[in-house]
């Protein structure tokens, strides 16, 4: 049994418990078991998960220490967490045999996660995983008796109340936290329509973390606001403000995704307003905050004849070129655009996985994708622990329980 620390509408959960009952312990290899040991540790409800080494600011990873590259991404199949290492920032190898690393139906109250994104706290090096609570085929699989969560014509396709927050010192030990809005703020968002694609950013204006999501009221346009949550990564400080303002203000934005490039802030979404083509993606910048004023760029930066979604922008371990992934949602089977920039003005189509210089060597069809570097101590000890652990996903059903 996993431990529940409930307060109104926020559930906490100690992964620890659940790991050491249903996952063996693993027989690591003395080299394996020093690079663990290298990695911090992290204290969940005044426990200390794995007994690693303890975190530090001062231990904080800088690109010179970096060497590996990190995916995250869901799959329709699956609704759940999966991982892809890749060494060159070229090919990705999915971790547990491609299959989940953490199933949905455990950390969601929709039995299911989309939308995922992980990014390194600056403060302490610790990993923040957060997520869309929804499952869009869970009439199929039982999990409800209806389409949606509630009733389409109210609060529109897709619609959720939450997502799911999660933290960790070293990619395998996890607090989770789910966090729902219409409980939380009742006077401002009873009526909440979605909470999607949440992804983190640190503000270095204000030094708090900021989570940007995509939200709306009912059947409204959706729009990109953003929140602060707490150290802990568990508790909102703040209410849903507006991060961004897309021309004309009738369009649907959604997927805001933050990078800072040297001075300038650096904000990726995805606008329902392409003639013709569907929704694709754009930026804006800011020279002042994550939080803008923005300056709005009026092109499209993917290079779809159809419509994609989910941008993440990342850098190559040193060098000055940052490369833009989305989700083409449009095409069967779906799969991942790339372009890449080293100065935001002009962009080179990657084209997709296994289409062009982007690979992937044993799965197919990832969506909405985040990544990260890793250091190569850390990416050794992650690949150990799954090449030693492996586990088989089975489907939720309609008795799953979170």
């Amino acid at each position: 049994m996993w431990k529940n620390y409930m307060d109104n509408s926020i559930i906490v959960t100690n992964f620890t418990e659940q790991k050491s009952k249903e996952i063996k312990q693993p027989k690591f290899s003395k080299n394996t078991m020093k690079i663990l040991r290298s990695l911090p540790c992290l204290v969940v409800a005044g426990l200390c998960v794995s007994g690693l080494a303890a975190s530090g600011a001062d231990k904080v990873p800088t690109e010179a220490d970096m060497g590996a590259y990190l995916m995250v991404y869901h799959s329709d199949s699956t609704h759940s967490i999966h991982m892809a290492l890749s060494r060159d920032g070229y090919t990705f190898t999915s971790l547990n045999e491609g299959s989940p690393v953490i199933s949905g139906d455990t950390i969601a109250s929709q039995h299911g996660v989309r939308d995922l994104h992980i990014y390194r706290d600056p403060r302490d090096g610790s990993f923040l995983l957060c997520a869309t609570d929804l499952h869009i085929y869970a009439q199929e699989l039982g999990l409800r008796d209806s389409l949606w969560e509630r009733p389409k014509e109210q609060f529109g396709w897709g619609n959720n109340k939450g997502i799911v927050l999660m933290k960790s010192s070293n990619l395998i030990d996890w607090s989770h936290t789910e966090v729902k809005f219409d409980s939380i703020y009742p006077d401002e968002w009873s009526d909440i329509g979605c909470a999607w694609a949440p992804e983190s950013f640190y503000d270095d204006t204000c030094g708090e973390m900021m989570i940007a999501l995509t939200m709306r009221h009912g059947t409204q346009p959706d729009r990109l606001r953003y929140i602060y949550v707490d150290s802990t990564y568990t508790r909102p400080l703040s209410a849903p403000a507006q991060l961004f303002e897309y021309p004309p203000s009738d369009c649907s934005v959604i997927d805001g995704s933050l990078a800072k490039v040297d001075s300038m802030y650096i904000l990726s979404y995805c606008v329902h307003d392409r003639e013709g083509g569907g929704p694709g993606i754009k930026m804006a910048r800011s020279s002042v905050s994550p939080r803008g004023p923005w300056t709005y760029i009026d092109r499209w930066v993917d290079f779809e004849p159809r419509s994609c979604e989910a941008p993440n922008l990342w850098k190559r371990i040193g060098s000055p070129e940052w490369v833009l992934v989305y989700d083409i949602f449009s095409i069967k089977p779906h799969n991942l655009g790339f372009v890449s920039t080293t100065d935001f003005e002009n962009f080179n189509y990657l084209k997709h996985f296994n289409r062009g210089v982007m690979k992937t060597t044993n799965f197919t069809s990832p969506k909405h994708p985040a990544v990260i570097h890793l250091t190569p101590a850390e990416a050794d000890a992650l690949e150990g622990y799954w090449n030693v652990n492996p586990r088989r996903y089975e489907k939720p059903s309609s008795h799953s329980t979170i």
